[in-house]
C-alpha cells in the first residue's frame, strides 16, 4: 500500500474522488437550505438528476358512484418527480399521468387510504403530498327539493320600483349525497340581486345553493346546478285626487269663494304597499294671508316619502275671492223736487252717506263714489217732514248695502 501512495497517478486519482464527493455534498447542502422545490443532483458518471414539482394535481376516485358517496377526497394534490431531464421533461410537459385513490373494495365507514399514480414510468421517483388521507364511505341518498328565491338588494332599487312577479324554468332539483347530509338539509335557494334595476330580468341562470338550518353551505351533487330566472321590475302607479292645503288667514274683508286645482288628480308612482296608504295628494300649503286678487297661482305637490309624480311638479290653482269694501262720502242725491219747493236733510244733517259692496274681488277692485249713485225720490212730496227711502244704482254683479236705508227731510218753500 506504501507504493500506491507513493504512485503520482494514484495520489491524482484519490483527489479527484474526494472532489467529487465535496461537490455533491456541497450541492445536496445549498438544495436543502434553500427550499428549492427543484434540484439537481450530479452522480459519478454522467447526468444528473432532477427533481420537479406539480402542484394542484387534480385527485381521482375510484369507486361504485351509483351505490356511495365519499367525502374527506381533496381536490387536487402535490406531486414531485425525481429523475433525469430526459425522463422528466416529457412527462411535466404532457402530464398525462393519472393520481387517485381507489375505494372500490371498501365498505361504508372511515378508512385511511393512500393516494396512488399510474402511467409514470419507474424510472422516476415519485413523491405526494398528502401520502395517504383519511375519507368517510357512505350509501348514496337522492331526494327532491322545492327552490326558493332569495332576492338580494331590494333596498338599493330606484325609488318608488320593487320586485314583482317571478318565473323558474324549474323549481325543484334532486340532491345525492349521503343520507346523513341530504337529512341535514334545510334550504335550497337561488340568490338574485336586483341592485338598481329599472327594467324586468329576462332569462338569467343563476346557481342554486344548498343550506343546513345552521347557513353551512353543504357540499351535495345538484341536478340541475343551475336555474334560469325571468323577474317582473315594477314601478307600481295609481292616479289619486289633488286637495289644496292653506295656511294662515286672509286680509281683512276677503272671503273664498272657491279655491279649485285645474288638474283634478295626478298619477302617482311608488311601491304597492306605500301607494296603498296613498288615497289623495295635497299642494303644498298657499299662504292665504297673501291672498288678495282672484286669478290661477302656481303650487308645488307636497308628496309623501318614497312616492314621486314624474312631471308634475307644480299645479296650477284658480282662486276666487269675495271681496267686501266701503265706498264713503257718498252725496244723496234728490229727484223729482217740485219747481218752488227746497229739500233740507235733517237726518243725515250732511247729506252725506256710505255704502258696503260685497262680490267677486275681480269686480269689486276698483269701484269707487263714481261708480254709484245715491238718492230719494221726493215726487209728489208736499212741504213739511217726510222719512223718505233711501234708492242706489251702480254696476251689476255686486251687492250694496247702504248705511241707512232712510233719510229724514224737510221741505220747504222757497
Amino acid at each position: 500500500m506504501d507504493n500506491w501512495f507513493k504512485s503520482k497517478w494514484f495520489i491524482r486519482g484519490l483527489s479527484l474522488a474526494f472532489a467529487i464527493m465535496l461537490y455533491i455534498f456541497v450541492a445536496i447542502e445549498e438544495a436543502d437550505t434553500s427550499g428549492d422545490r427543484e434540484s439537481t443532483i450530479p452522480t459519478l458518471f454522467g447526468g444528473s438528476k432532477e427533481t420537479k414539482t406539480i402542484e394542484d394535481v387534480p385527485l381521482g376516485i375510484q369507486i361504485d358512484s351509483d351505490t356511495y358517496v365519499v367525502s374527506g377526497v381533496p381536490e387536487t394534490v402535490t406531486v414531485s418527480l425525481e429523475g433525469t431531464a430526459s425522463e422528466l421533461t416529457p412527462v411535466v410537459t404532457q402530464r398525462n399521468f393519472e393520481v387517485f385513490v381507489d375505494l372500490r373494495d371498501l365498505k361504508e365507514g372511515e378508512h385511511e387510504v393512500e393516494i396512488q399514480y399510474d402511467n409514470i414510468p419507474k424510472q422516476l421517483s415519485v413523491y405526494i403530498e398528502p401520502k395517504t388521507i383519511n375519507v368517510v364511505i357512505e350509501k348514496r341518498a337522492t331526494a327532491e327539493f322545492n327552490v326558493s328565491v332569495d332576492f338580494v338588494n331590494e333596498d338599493k332599487l330606484p325609488e318608488g320600483y320593487q320586485v314583482g312577479d317571478f318565473k323558474l324554468n324549474t323549481d325543484k332539483v334532486t340532491i345525492t349525497s349521503s343520507k346523513e347530509v341530504i337529512d341535514r338539509i334545510a334550504i335550497v335557494k337561488v340568490f338574485v340581486d336586483v341592485t338598481g334595476l329599472t327594467d324586468s330580468i329576462k332569462n338569467r341562470e343563476v346557481p342554486v345553493n344548498v343550506y343546513d338550518n345552521q347557513g353551512n353551505e353543504l357540499g351535495v351533487r345538484i341536478d340541475p346546478q343551475t336555474v334560469i330566472i325571468s323577474v317582473d321590475i315594477e314601478n307600481p302607479s295609481k292616479k289619486v285626487p289633488v286637495s289644496v292645503a292653506t295656511t294662515g288667514e286672509l286680509p281683512e274683508g276677503y272671503r273664498v269663494v272657491s279655491m279649485e286645482p285645474v288638474v283634478t288628480e295626478v298619477e302617482v308612482f311608488a311601491t304597492t304597499n306605500v301607494l296603498d296608504k296613498v288615497d289623495k295628494i295635497t299642494t303644498e300649503p298657499i299662504n292665504l294671508s297673501e291672498l288678495t286678487k282672484s286669478g290661477t297661482i302656481k303650487v308645488g305637490l307636497s308628496l309623501p316619502d318614497k312616492v314621486q309624480a314624474p312631471g308634475t311638479k307644480e299645479i296650477d290653482v284658480k282662486v276666487v275671492l269675495e271681496q267686501t269694501k266701503s265706498i264713503t262720502n257718498l252725496k244723496l242725491e234728490v229727484d223729482n223736487a217740485a219747481d218752488g219747493n227746497v229739500v233740507n236733510f235733517v237726518e243725515p244733517e250732511n247729506q252725506r252717506t256710505s255704502i258696503t259692496v260685497t262680490g267677486n274681488e275681480q269686480d269689486v277692485r276698483e269701484l269707487s263714489d263714481k261708480d254709484f249713485r245715491i238718492y230719494i225720490n221726493v215726487k209728489g212730496l208736499g212741504r213739511g217732514k217726510h222719512v223718505v227711502p233711501v234708492e242706489i244704482s251702480g254696476p251689476d254683479g255686486v251687492k250694496y248695502e247702504l248705511e241707512i236705508k232712510e233719510a229724514t227731510i224737510e221741505i220747504e218753500e222757497v
